[in-house]
């Protein structure tokens, strides 16, 4: 069974992961060359959801929902889970603040749903 673990990207994934970047944007602060890490971009939330959301703890459960609904069907989502598939220990590495309230939660809750 794989191990999901999530991480602020600016944390770094610990030794011996293997880490995925799952937001949209590159992390500001962080040059490409720096970081040893799968980016799949097209994962994280759309545009439009991301700037509806705002990091709104409030908001988050709607976020999920609609955010699982962009996931469904997904190539992006199914290249994670092939990513995730391969490797014993997967750290989604993300660059909110806010550890609780981030499409991380999302994608490793829903990782390990279907793995």
């Amino acid at each position: 069974m794989t191990e999901i673990s999530t991480r602020r990207v600016y944390d770094g994934a610990p030794p011996g992961w293997h880490a995925i970047l799952v937001d949209r944007l590159w992390p500001r602060g962080i040059a490409k060359e720096d970081l040893s890490a799968t980016w799949i971009k097209e994962v994280g939330p759309s545009t439009e959801l991301r700037k509806w959301f705002g990091h709104d703890p409030d908001k988050f459960e709607e976020f999920a929902e609609r955010y699982r609904k962009e996931l469904d069907g997904s190539a992006a989502f199914e290249e994670l889970l092939e990513e995730a598939r391969g490797n014993k220990r997967v750290a989604l590495l993300y660059s909110a603040k806010d550890e609780e309230h981030n499409q991380a939660v999302v994608l490793a809750e829903l990782l390990r749903e279907k793995l």
